[in-house]
């Protein structure tokens, strides 16, 4: 892909890796999220090592918590999660190139003008 864009394929992790990563870049403690997704810390802390799984009902649950659809959370396909200074990063960068583009437009047109006034001067100089 040119652009960079959150990641559209399995991911080869777990889905207890795939938990820690969402509630890192969540930005929540094992604490926070445990108690947001209505589960003790110790049974989360089970899901994020792979010693035990959610039921369906706490991974959308857990989904919705963590920012993330459950299809990534469950299989790693789809979009991951970017952190936020990812996320700032590539708006700024597309707003740099938006900018160049801007910008070798007019440095185009410039020379276009440029060209035919030296047309118009080097048919004046002949005549």
């Amino acid at each position: 892909m040119n652009d960079m864009t959150p990641e559209t394929y399995d991911d080869g992790d777990t889905l207890g890796g795939r938990i820690t990563r969402a509630r890192d870049l969540a930005a929540l403690t094992l604490e926070d999220a445990a108690s947001h997704i209505g589960v003790t810390t110790e049974t989360l802390a089970e899901w994020e090592t792979d010693r035990s799984e959610p039921r369906a009902n706490k991974v959308m649950t857990l989904a919705g918590v963590l920012g993330v659809s459950p299809a990534w959370l469950i299989s790693g396909a789809g979009d991951a999660p970017q952190s936020q200074g990812m996320s700032v990063a590539i708006d700024e960068m597309k707003g740099e190139i938006n900018r160049l583009r801007e910008l070798a437009l007019q440095v185009t047109a410039s020379a276009e003008t440029l060209e035919s006034r030296l047309e118009t001067l080097t048919r004046a100089a002949h005549e």
